[in-house]
């Protein structure tokens, strides 16, 4: 697929670009509105693909939760191993900017097989909580209040720490969106024991040098518009002399590992950037716990 149809999509999604102007301008250059659909089909997520841990995985043990956030009752999908006879460290698992949705529930699944209590929050909860249309998700996204949306991130952290089990050991991972999340949190969160950020835009050279917890970033080739803040977080995490290690994962698309989207989705990359975050994270928590 051309890289310019992609990157047209990346504008719609993240730029809140009308989905009217988006198409049109995508049937002008695919040659027609009937082309321009099926390039749609093509690149965006379909949440009806299947997942890859069923949700009704017997390994498994996951439930609705609520918790409370700052200021607001915050929901989340929290899974463990079914059979965990020790203490196990916390993920939290956050969501894309379309918030909860099956495949950030199925992300939560695979860490939890990998021995983790892993939290999805929802961090839509404020207004309602996700919605089925995607679209109308970008759109609510874009109406949170950042401050509080960090602080709901915080007591996500807690309620991890505070599990049944647990270690007291927590990590986070985000994806997009969520990986700009998953940065903020090393930033303002001191007792997070690590963070992974999936091609999420990078907090500011003063935030950066508040960072405690080791962090690993995985970013996408393609992805022009992320990456140009590479450099400058670079140089600060540097400065700062935080522990962080830094991927980058050649010929991908900006949401490489979401599956649910043919065209985005890479395969190799996808998994080599899951078996690095795994492995951080038994590292580094069970290093600290």
């Amino acid at each position: 697929m051309r890289q310019e149809y992609i990157d047209l999509y990346d504008a719609y999604t993240h730029e809140h670009l009308d989905r009217r102007r988006f198409m049109r301008r995508l049937a002008e250059l695919a040659g027609g509105t009937a082309a321009a659909a099926a390039i749609v089909a093509a690149i965006e997520a379909n949440q009806a693909q299947a997942a890859m841990i069923p949700a009704d995985d017997a390994r498994l043990k996951a439930e609705r939760v609520s918790f409370e956030g700052a200021g607001d009752t915050m929901q989340g999908y929290l899974v463990r191993p079914a059979e965990a006879s020790g203490s196990l460290p916390g993920v939290m698992v956050i969501h894309e900017n379309r918030g909860l949705n099956p495949h950030i529930e199925d992300v939560a699944r695979r860490a939890a097989l990998e021995g983790f209590t892993a939290l999805a929050p929802d961090f839509l909860s404020p207004l309602g909580g996700t919605p089925a249309d995607p679209d109308v998700a970008r759109d609510m996204i874009g109406k949170l209040d950042p401050a509080a949306t960090v602080a709901n991130a915080a007591t996500a952290v807690a309620f991890l720490e505070g599990q049944p089990q647990a270690t007291g050991k927590v990590g986070a991972v985000g994806f997009c969106w969520g990986g700009a999340l998953a940065n903020q949190t090393a930033v303002n969160v001191p007792s997070l024991g690590a963070a992974v950020a999936y091609y999420g835009r990078q907090p500011t050279a003063e935030e950066a040098a508040k960072i405690k917890a080791p962090i690993m970033l995985h970013y996408a080739g393609l992805d022009e518009r992320i990456n140009a803040g590479i450099a400058d977080y670079e140089a600060a995490l540097k400065a700062a002399g935080v522990d962080y290690t830094l991927h980058m994962y050649d010929g991908v698309n900006h949401a490489f590992n979401n599956d649910t989207s043919a065209e985005r989705y890479d395969k190799a990359a996808a998994e080599l950037a899951w078996s690095r975050t795994i492995a951080f994270f038994k590292e580094k928590l069970a290093a600290a716990a």
